[in-house]
């Protein structure tokens, strides 16, 4: 009896001991939950019961469709799941943010994962540095770097930010976030800069003419889409290069 009872007492001893070291490893390591409330999007909230009330409202099934099932969805509902923020501006709210409020939310919430200098930890992302690396060949693609809208990243961090815990920013956190980042690739060099829906265009992205528009549909769909020829058409028909010579054909190892 005295022998089960010293193993009993060593198992719980370490039971409790590897409990702690999980708790201490957890405090240490994992993105803590906002602790009040300030930081719950308060649109957010008033877009879910908006859904709510639109759903309670009973609309009418359509029974079209092959399977007879669902229904459009309601103006109300739309307007609730539109996140959409465009490189013009359109769909920004009414917010702004400072660079000192974003370092202290990004330390909080983000660094875990994206490091205190958004340096990126491991192999999460990097969202700073990377200028001038476009053209190498392993490139490094950051929002200083690559991305050539500000409301890309506006509209991703209050979209699906922080990781886990999606969409619980306020539109003002989203806005100092985001003054952090434009600080920390070098964009804007303030430390008291305070970004806003009133100065959000004014901010010049490095890569924002590193992209083309794709004008495919009116340079070069039309000359594959025409009715094709039935007669009087080309007698004879040469081969200019083969695709050895242009060295994209895979070679026999004689695997």
């Amino acid at each position: 009896m005295s022998k089960s009872r010293n193993l009993f007492f060593l198992l719980s001893l370490s039971v409790i001991f590897v409990l702690a070291l999980a708790y201490n490893f957890a405090d240490r390591n994992i993105a803590k939950l906002p602790p009040d409330p300030r930081t719950v999007n308060a649109q957010y909230d008033f877009d879910l019961r908006i859904i709510a009330a639109a759903n309670a409202a009973n609309a009418p099934l359509e029974g079209t469709g092959p399977l007879g099932l669902g229904r459009k969805a309601l103006k109300q509902e739309i307007v609730a799941w539109d996140l959409e923020i465009a490189p013009d501006g359109t769909g920004l709210p009414v917010g702004s943010g400072s660079v000192s409020y974003g370092e202290e939310i990004f330390s909080e919430q983000c660094s875990v994962c994206h490091g205190d200098f958004a340096e990126g930890v491991d192999r999460w992302p990097e969202l700073a540095g990377g200028e001038g690396t476009l053209a190498d060949e392993d490139p490094l693609k950051t929002v200083g770097s690559y991305w050539p809208h500000l409301s890309t990243a506006w509209d991703y961090i209050h979209r699906s930010m922080p990781y886990g815990y999606a969409q619980s920013l306020s539109d003002d956190d989203v806005y100092a976030m985001l003054a952090y980042i434009l600080y920390s690739n070098d964009i804007i060099e303030d430390e008291e800069f305070v970004l806003s829906n009133e100065n959000f265009l004014d901010v010049e992205m490095p890569n924002a003419n590193g992209f083309i528009i794709d004008d495919r549909d009116v340079t070069e769909y039309p000359l594959f889409s025409g009715d094709p020829c039935m007669k009087d058409c080309k007698l004879k028909v040469e081969v200019t290069m083969r695709a050895r010579v242009l060295d994209v054909t895979p070679e026999d190892d004689g695997s």
